[in-house]
């Protein structure tokens, strides 16, 4: 039930109104992603998939040191755990372990789905200076790099078709 409740709700990271909001919210969001890999790769069978998904719970502790960083130079504290999305992100891959690596993939390029939403929300703001501008751009590679590596396992598995989430602009007219 926690994953089919889950997989409906897209996240609204980068929807925030002040960029310090915005920062402790994509902290938030790295945590909790920091949480969802160190589960999945406690679940996972496929050694090299936990090596790959160890790089990738490296990347977003970097990101959290540079999104810290990022904040306190802003006179603002910084988060220092994921938020209640965090139980809804390890419940996912805790029954995603119910059908083995490749349940636990597809619970992770759920969960890639909503940190590359969030940045591709974060890079496009107006407000931006350049250098948050940079910061959440090489993150949003790393998040993008990630979810395809992700897809690839998934088609070798015999997962999930290969395509990209709906995009808002597409989802604003269908819905909007």
């Amino acid at each position: 039930m926690l994953l089919a409740s889950h997989e409906g709700m897209a996240t609204l990271v980068g929807t925030q109104k002040s960029l310090d909001e915005l920062l402790h919210a994509l902290l938030e969001l790295e945590h909790d992603a920091i949480l969802a890999y160190t589960v999945a790769i406690e679940r996972l069978e496929d050694i090299t998939a936990k090596h790959r998904l160890e790089q990738f719970r490296a990347d977003h502790q970097q990101h959290v040191r540079m999104l810290e960083a990022a904040l306190e130079s802003r006179g603002k504290r910084p988060p220092y755990h994921g938020d209640l999305k965090a139980v809804l992100t390890q419940g996912k891959v805790v029954i995603g372990n119910l059908v083995g690596d490749r349940g636990i993939l597809m619970a992770m390029h759920s969960n890639e789905n909503d940190t590359n939403t969030a940045y591709e929300r974060a890079v496009g703001r107006a407000d931006l200076d350049s250098e948050l501008h940079a910061l959440f751009s090489e993150h949003l590679e790393d998040e993008r790099r990630h979810r395809r590596w992700i897809q690839d396992q998934l088609e070798t598995l015999g997962g999930a078709p290969r395509r990209e989430p709906a995009s808002e602009e597409y989802l604003g007219r269908k819905w909007g």
